[in-house]
């Protein structure tokens, strides 16, 4: 856990530049979810739960938001003020989670992330190169590998790269922005990870960069509308159990990310990149249910995220996932 507070800047929104917004959380209104996440996964797990274990389920790589805002004209949901970028690599780089961890994340996520492997291959319409940005675990590159694709990593945390290293896959040390390689790849891939970036746009543009002329730009990002909605919902009487359960276990309560984005938001950035988006998709959170968690739990999540993964696919503007497939 970090003990140092973090420091911070007033931003103006990142996806179309907009200082216009309204608050739709404060520092009280974050901390009591905080609490409402510990006491859910306090039911849910068992007693003795390793504390490496509670990572991206009650406790995060980033400190709780300051402050939540939504852009008055994309919708967009950010923190405000946000922590300045370079405190990022740090927080991700040191890291250090344990070999065993790493593997029951490899593995729980690689069937899930077929999906996402399968989407891209129909994106594309071929077989090709691609680079994961983020590639942590490896789940991904070993999904990609299973369908036909020819998947590098990048990853700024060296010790889990060192891990992902031993199954087989190349991948590279350091931050997208300051990636030199030379190649063009068909294909760039950043699954739950560009809304964590200090900027965004920036990735994006690098994106465009390695890319070859029809390549494939594959985003998955945090819903910041369905959070903004479910928020409301959750200080209603008869809808608040439901909402909790739906974010609670899409990684949505508490709001651990930079940047929550919309349909309309995403967009908005990768067109004045000069992307053209093609395709969009909503679904749920990759499975998080694992030996610590109790039976009835991982039927609930099951459950829980069979009904939202229905009415995601049926619209993907309320799905607490959105992935976004855009075409340079």
């Amino acid at each position: 856990m970090h003990t140092k507070s973090p420091a911070y800047e007033i931003t103006p929104c990142v996806a179309c530049g907009s200082k216009d917004s309204k608050e739709i959380a404060d520092a009280d209104g974050v901390r009591q979810e905080v609490e409402l996440l510990w006491a859910f996964h306090g039911r849910r797990l068992r007693p003795a739960t390793p504390p490496e274990r509670l990572m991206d389920r009650v406790a995060f790589s980033e400190h709780p938001a300051f402050r939540l805002v939504e852009c008055s004209r994309c919708g967009l949901v950010y923190r405000n003020p946000i922590e300045r970028a370079y405190e990022l690599d740090s927080i991700y780089a040191d890291a250090t989670p344990s070999r065993e961890l790493l593997q029951g994340l490899h593995d729980t996520q690689r069937s899930a992330y077929r999906g996402q492997a399968r989407r891209l291959l129909r994106a594309l319409g071929r077989r090709g190169s691609g680079i994961e940005i983020g590639s942590y675990a490896g789940a991904f590159l070993a999904a990609a590998r299973d369908v036909g694709l020819q998947f590098e990593g990048l990853d700024v945390n060296v010790e889990v790269n060192c891990f992902t290293r031993t199954l087989g896959f190349t991948v590279h040390d350091g931050n997208f922005e300051s990636f030199a390689d030379q190649r063009q790849f068909d294909a760039v891939a950043i699954w739950n990870t560009f809304d964590q970036l200090p900027d965004p746009r920036a990735a994006a543009n690098a994106a465009w960069r390695i890319l070859r002329p029809g390549g494939v730009f594959a985003l998955r990002v945090p819903n910041g509308g369905f959070y903004a909605a479910l928020r409301v919902a959750m200080a209603r009487p008869l809808a608040g159990g439901l909402a909790r359960l739906a974010l609670a276990h899409n990684n949505l309560l508490t709001f651990p990310y930079r940047y929550g984005f919309t349909i309309r938001s995403l967009t908005r950035l990768l067109e004045r990149v000069g992307f053209q988006v093609r395709h969009v998709e909503g679904d749920v959170l990759v499975p998080i249910a694992d030996e610590w968690t109790r039976r009835w739990a991982s039927a609930e999540e099951r459950l829980v995220k069979l009904a939202l993964g229905l009415a995601a696919h049926r619209n993907p503007r309320w799905a607490p996932w959105i992935e976004m497939y855009a075409v340079r």
